[in-house]
């Protein structure tokens, strides 16, 4: 393209040019756009904030390739987890009480999107075109252990203690549980990255590795890749709060549950997750594929939660964080689900199979409760 060619022979920068122009003419649509944006406008911010969130993915992609394996993975986590983080806190504050639900509801639909969702596509993908794929069983036992512990901690446990009418945690309980999130999170960190980082690198993740030493990014291209991803981010949670008005009255208008809101949001954000972790699948990498979902869902509940209860304390906002019996049953049929499906060692097409028909008991069951 043009622009790349421009781009690599002034500033040596490798990079397309949709991925450096996307997100900022997102940006100009945003500023151009009123409190009450025209249909015309609306569908325009919605193109420009899918192609702000692909530049995201691309640049946070650039960087990975630069940092390695685990850090790579880790990083595109850590960066959907700030794009979901902003926007809720966002909508926290804007919409105060009215949004009380809306952390547990993005939350539990983020969750429920990777393990069912995308990992469910990317087995069915990968098993599709290679039959079998491997992984490391420590790594996603590691991943999945985590996840467990505070997926009930955070989700499932308010609905069973007396401290505080509803399913919620009283302060006290709020800052305890905060706290012990960040722990576990903070304690998965630590055995990706150092204490046991052979768990989460496979075979074909070195293979792979040694293949493409010559796409290595330079470092003017990983710098700029870096501060596009942090514009690209910025844009991304912008543009979404800007549309959350417009979803919320479709969603009010059609007259569905208010938590497809929840849905809705999670799905847009999980968007550059997902697209990375179904790439790395279909080049038969299932164990990166592995990394960047089971990765997200845990940045996704062990950050967010801490986060939320942060605002939820220094500013009086009353927030659910339990989930009702029936998600509760689905959640613990998606962790089952998914610690059998990666008992073995390998994976075949069924399990992707599976999982999706879960995905799709979740998102019906939303709809028809």
């Amino acid at each position: 393209m043009a622009h790349e060619g421009i781009l690599h022979k002034k500033f040596n920068i490798a990079l397309p040019g949709w991925s450096v122009i996307g997100p900022f003419l997102g940006g100009i649509l945003y500023f151009l756009s009123t409190d009450k944006p025209g249909p015309l406008l609306l569908v325009l911010m919605a193109v420009f904030l899918i192609a702000t969130v692909l530049s995201a993915v691309h640049h946070a992609e650039v960087v990975a390739y630069k940092v390695g394996e685990p850090f790579g993975t880790l990083i595109l986590a850590l960066a959907v987890t700030i794009i979901e983080v902003s926007l809720i806190i966002s909508l926290m504050l804007s919409e105060g009480a009215e949004a009380t639900e809306l952390a547990r509801d993005t939350v539990f639909a983020a969750i429920m999107l990777i393990l069912t969702g995308i990992i469910g596509i990317c087995l069915l993908v990968g098993s599709y075109h290679h039959r079998e794929q491997l992984y490391i069983k420590q790594g996603v036992s590691t991943s999945l252990v985590t996840l467990t512990a505070i997926a009930v901690l955070t989700m499932v446990l308010p609905n069973y203690l007396v401290t505080q009418p509803g399913p919620s945690f009283s302060s006290k309980q709020l800052i305890f549980v905060s706290i012990t999130t960040l722990i576990l999170y903070g304690g998965f960190i630590s055995v990706q990255t150092v204490r046991h980082r052979n768990y989460f690198l496979a075979d074909d993740t070195v293979a792979d590795d040694h293949h493409d030493d010559h796409h290595t990014p330079n470092s003017a291209t990983t710098i700029a890749s870096l501060v596009l991803l942090l514009v690209a981010l910025t844009f991304v949670v912008l543009l979404s709060k800007k549309l959350s008005p417009t979803i919320e009255e479709l969603v009010l208008n059609w007259g569905a549950p208010q938590s497809i809101v929840g849905i809705i949001i999670a799905a847009i954000i999980l968007l550059p997750e997902g697209l990375a972790a179904l790439k790395a699948a279909r080049k038969n990498r299932l164990q990166t594929s592995l990394n960047l979902a089971l990765g997200s869902a845990l940045a996704s509940i062990g950050l967010t939660i801490p986060a939320v209860s942060i605002i939820s304390l220094v500013f009086d906002f009353p927030i659910t964080l339990g989930i009702d019996a029936k998600s509760t049953l689905l959640l613990i049929l998606s962790l089952f689900t998914i610690g059998l499906s990666f008992s073995a060692g390998k994976t075949n097409i069924l399990q992707g199979i599976v999982l999706l028909v879960i995905l799709a008991t979740y998102l019906f069951t939303t709809l028809v409760p």
